[in-house]
């Protein structure tokens, strides 16, 4: 048994000398700072002592005479009785440093530490009948080495980032461990400033750490809300006495904790970040000690405190930065994507689409047409979310905030609704938001966005209010190219035959593909029609140019085809008239034309035609046994001047044979290479075709350019057939 300390092997001998007296030992230690204890006889009976060592252990000065065990019982259980009867005994000195011991009755226990010599005392003829204790207290000087060690740790901690729970955590124990009667906490300033939040209290009961967390910051509030509310340090001896605890006092009596010293944390700035709580089970005013700790700690909280909170604010601004690139990326993305879609509908609809699931789990998109509310497209994360519309209160409620916003322009949440007195809310939904699309200063439609799950936020407004103005613009452009496309189809359709007449002996197929997207009228045209004695006229043409000039020239060229057919029985002299026609016009003055213009002659067998070619792609006929031939006659493209000179060519079909007319936008289809489709492919696809009626001709010479160049195509392409049958 022995002190908690490691033994010194420094063992000196001591010459014989008579015993000091006690009169003598109070000269010699009675003002010396060390402690110092005479005892004599084996029961080591205290024969004389000095006041620091009455000051150390808290002993009665009067019992001078009584044995050690007595005054101080609590030194039997540490080893100190048996190391005095060893030294006694064997009359060998023993020392040691930073002997623990822990002195006081029960409820009044400090610990101590203390550098110890015990020297055996000899009589005149060298017996030992005492022993001389000299000791040192190095309590001060070992807690400062365990703070100072403690502090490092700390300090160590903060500088590598640790968890802000970590560090006030290893904290508190460490301050609990220096101090064992104590238990300690740090409650956080929360960030609105008015309340104090749980930092940490691992030696507090839960339900006294989880009481306390959220706690306002004010006058009579505690010790911790009040020291807050002071930016000072706030003592309570006494919590059961003290007014700062009214309120508090049966939850610190259940806590088991009688006493409260609490210090605000304080930035560098001035802030407040918090307070750090020192708390006793019983009534107790701190020591210097306890006001060094706390000073101390206080301290490093602060430092710990502040480092957390700029990494939390460089995390969050990491985070928001991050964040803004995330929404950009989808805004300009979502953007881009509606953008290629050329048709109003599908530009709505890939709007839905693309703010599910990003946004919400739920969208509608309404437009406004002909006065009436139509709703147009719908997107769903799943088929339960999408069956919620099903539902008449859902698709009703829903109605109602699409009418306020088309009426009002302005976006409508839940909230907005309720603020306005309407009805707030959607069965079946956690929220929803209903933004405006409008341009040009008219809203002509609404997105709706529903949430099933996680309410929308104002992060998910903003977002839909963005790509909604983004949309509706793309939608406008939308509308207005479809609008054009579909007037560019119906100025188109006025152009060519509504459909082809039927010819007793023959069978007609034709086709037109416009250039692009079709939204210019194009030039190329065909047509056929009756004339007067049963005979039939068959053109195809093509006009330089496109839009609403060469459109008026297709139309002068064919009118003035049809009138001057009825009139001239001669096919040159209706060339000749159109001609004309385009020299004499304004309109058509940068326009000319190619030209095939041929009559089927009446009762004649073969089928017989008069052709006229007119610096247009060579009429072919193809015939029934696959051969195909060029019909190479041609004169000179109309509208440029002289005057058309050229004279018909004499056609003769066969029952099965096919006479193919088609526009340069054929012949001119080009290749990702670059090269044309030109007449020879042209020949070789009517070759190969396996039918020979004017509608399978037709599909193969369509087949044939579409697999060479796309189905894409820079030039009207037109194809007329005419089969005998």
């Amino acid at each position: 048994m022995s002190l908690d300390s490691d033994r010194l092997d420094a063992v000196t001998a001591h010459p014989r000398s008579p015993p000091l007296r006690s009169e003598e030992y109070e000269d010699l230690f009675d003002q010396a700072p060390v402690i110092f204890a005479a005892l004599s006889g084996p029961h080591h009976l205290l024969e004389a002592a000095n006041p620091a060592f009455f000051e150390a252990i808290g002993g009665d000065r009067s019992r001078i005479g009584v044995p050690l065990g007595e005054l101080i019982p609590e030194l039997a259980a540490q080893g100190v009785l048996d190391r005095l009867d060893t030294v006694y005994r064997t009359g060998t000195p023993y020392r040691a440093r930073a002997g623990r011991l822990v002195l006081g009755a029960p409820g009044a226990q400090r610990e101590g530490f203390f550098d110890f010599t015990y020297e055996p005392r000899r009589d005149p003829v060298g017996r030992v009948d005492g022993v001389l204790v000299i000791a040192v207290e190095t309590t001060t000087f070992h807690h400062a080495q365990l703070l100072a060690a403690e502090q490092r740790v700390l300090l160590e901690r903060i500088a590598r980032d640790a968890p802000l729970s970590e560090i006030l955590t290893g904290m508190a124990l460490a301050i609990e461990e220096l101090s064992p009667n104590m238990i300690v906490s740090v409650l956080l300033a929360d960030a609105d400033g008015r309340h104090l939040r749980h930092g940490t209290g691992p030696s507090l009961p839960a339900f006294y750490n989880a009481a306390v967390d959220g706690i306002a910051i004010g006058e009579r509030v505690g010790s911790c809300g009040t020291a807050a509310f002071l930016r000072r340090p706030v003592i309570v001896a006494d919590i059961a006495t003290d007014p700062l605890w009214e309120d508090y006092r049966e939850l610190a009596e259940q806590a088991g904790v009688a006493a409260c010293w609490s210090t605000p944390i304080m930035g560098a700035s001035g802030r407040l970040l918090g307070t750090f709580a020192m708390y006793h089970r019983t009534p107790k005013a701190p020591n210097d000690k306890d006001v060094t700790l706390s000073s101390a700690f206080a301290r490093i909280a602060a430092l710990a405190i502040e480092r957390h909170q700029a990494k939390e604010a460089s995390r969050a601004a990491q985070d928001r930065e991050k964040e803004a690139r995330e929404d950009l990326a989808f805004v300009l993305d979502a953007s881009t994507a509606i953008t290629r879609e050329p048709h109003f509908t599908d530009c709505l609809q890939g709007l839905a689409r693309l703010t599910v699931p990003t946004l919400a789990p739920l969208c509608t998109v309404h437009v406004l047409e002909d006065g009436r509310t139509r709703r147009i497209a719908v997107a769903a994360t799943t088929r339960s979310d999408e069956d919620l519309l099903a539902f008449p209160a859902v698709r009703d409620r829903v109605d109602e905030a699409v009418a306020h916003v088309l009426a009002s322009g302005h976006s409508e949440t839940d909230h907005s609704g309720a603020a306005r007195g309407a009805r707030s809310g959607i069965p079946g939904t956690t929220g929803y938001v209903c933004v405006p699309l409008a341009t040009r200063g008219r809203t002509f439609g609404v997105l709706t966005l529903l949430a099933t799950g996680r309410p929308l936020d104002g992060h998910i407004v903003a977002l839909a209010e963005e790509l909604a103005s983004r949309a509706a613009v793309s939608a406008d452009n939308a509308r207005q190219f479809s609008d054009r496309v579909q007037l560019a189809r119906e100025l188109q359709a006025g152009l060519l035959p509504p459909e082809l007449p039927r010819i007793p002996g023959a069978e007609l197929a034709a086709s037109y593909h416009p250039a692009g997207e079709g939204l210019d009228v194009g030039g190329d045209f065909y047509d056929v029609f009756p004339l007067p004695g049963d005979r039939w006229a068959v053109m195809i043409g093509d006009v330089c140019g496109r839009g609403a000039a060469a459109a008026t020239t297709t139309g002068m060229v064919r009118h003035t085809a049809r009138a001057a057919a009825r009139l001239l029985h001669d096919p040159a002299a209706v060339v000749r008239a159109i001609d004309d026609a385009l020299a004499g016009s304004s309109v058509s003055a940068d326009h000319f034309v190619s030209l095939v213009y041929g009559e089927l002659l009446p009762g004649t067998s073969p089928l017989t035609l008069e052709l006229l070619r007119a610096g247009h792609v060579p009429p072919l006929v193809r015939r029934t046994d696959g051969t195909v031939e060029q019909l190479a006659q041609s004169g000179l493209l109309l509208g440029v001047g002289p005057e058309f000179d050229g004279s018909p060519c004499r056609v003769e079909l066969s029952p099965g044979d096919s006479l193919v007319l088609v526009t340069d936008g054929i012949t001119e289809a080009r290749s990702t290479t670059g090269e044309f489709f030109d007449e020879h492919r042209l020949t070789d696809a009517l070759m190969r075709a396996d039918s020979s009626g004017a509608a399978g001709l037709i599909a193969a010479v369509n087949a044939a350019v579409t697999a060479f160049a796309g189905p894409s195509t820079p030039d009207d392409q037109a194809a007329l057939v005419l089969t005998a049958v």
